[in-house]
């Protein structure tokens, strides 16, 4: 059975693999869509998209409130 998290787990594994590969054998520059960008700036879009992944994630699991009340 697939989960929606499914498509966002495999997003998160596809681009912590290029980051790997990325900071293996960085290059000056990058085309990303048919622009040229920095090593730095391709790292951060990568690392950006695995940060908005983990907030997919953390976003579906449950969680628990706790409250007190008083009279």
């Amino acid at each position: 059975m697939n989960s929606p998290l499914t498509p966002i787990l495999k997003i998160r594994a596809q681009t912590l693999a290029m980051i790997d590969e990325l900071t293996r054998s960085p290059k000056p520059t990058y085309s990303v869509e048919n622009q040229s960008v920095s090593w730095e700036t391709y790292l951060k879009q990568l690392q950006s998209t695995v940060n908005w992944c983990d907030q997919q994630i953390a976003a579906s699991e449950p969680f628990e409130v706790r409250t007190t009340a008083g009279t």
